[in-house]
Order: structure tokens, then C-alpha cells, then sequence
């Protein structure tokens, strides 16, 4: 029988609520969504959607070094948006990460984000 594994890191924002980073179950990697966060700080980045994507971009290659794995190991990715209009701007951030495979996917705007953001992403990811 195989059990569940909290696993957070402080390489990540720590957790601004009642949640962990990401979670372990068999071989698979359920990673929180993220926000622009400095992990440091705990300060946001707030100098355009583009620094606020790699910002999650590098909280999320956090987590999953923690664990482990990789952007190649992400089988599926949420993106939430504040505004669609940005979505081709995330697009070019998002693709100089997910070089080697590219995960099932979806983006979505959303009325609002944590602290006001415009951008979370949210993976998991899986391993043989």
C-alpha cells in the first residue's frame, strides 16, 4: 500500500494557507499553485506579468527539484490568468521552461488571484 508524502521546500514561498507545497502519491507530484512570490521574502514580484511568470516558473523548478523531478516529468499544467491578454506573453515565458516535453495544459482567466496577482500556475507531474 502506498502512502502520501508532504514535501515542501524552502527553496519555494512557504504555503499562505492551509496547504503544502506539493504532495507525493506513488509517483506522482501534485504541485500547488504558485504564485510570483520570493521565496527569501516572501516579498511579490510586481513588475509585469512577464517577471511575475518566471518568478512561478522558478518556485515551481523548486518544488519539483525537491522532489526530485523535472519540468520534463510534468504530465499536466493550470495556468490562471487575471487577464487573457496576457496569455501570449506567459505563453513565451512558460515555453523557455517546458523545453524537452510539453505537459497536457490548460489556461483560464479568472475574476482574481491571491494577493492580486496575474499569474498561478499549478503541475503535476510523474515519473515511471
Amino acid at each position: 500500500m502506498s502512502e502520501k508524502v508532504i514535501l515542501n521546500t524552502t527553496a519555494a514561498p512557504a504555503a499562505i494557507g492551509p496547504y503544502n507545497q506539493s504532495i507525493l502519491a506513488d509517483k506522482t507530484l501534485y504541485v500547488s499553485g504558485q504564485i510570483p512570490l520570493i521565496p527569501e521574502s516572501m516579498e511579490l514580484i510586481t513588475t509585469g506579468v512577464v517577471d511575475e511568470a518566471h518568478q512561478v516558473l522558478k518556485n515551481v523548478d523548486a518544488i519539483l527539484s525537491n522532489a526530485g523531478y523535472a519540468f520534463k516529468d510534468v504530465v499536466k499544467a493550470t495556468i490562471f490568468l487575471k487577464d487573457m491578454n496576457d496569455f501570449a506573453a506567459v505563453n513565451e515565458v512558460y515555453a523557455q521552461y517546458f523545453t524537452d516535453v510539453q505537459p497536457a495544459r490548460e489556461c483560464v482567466a479568472v475574476a482574481c488571484l491571491p494577493k492580486n496577482v496575474n499569474v498561478e500556475i499549478s503541475v503535476i507531474a510523474w515519473k515511471a
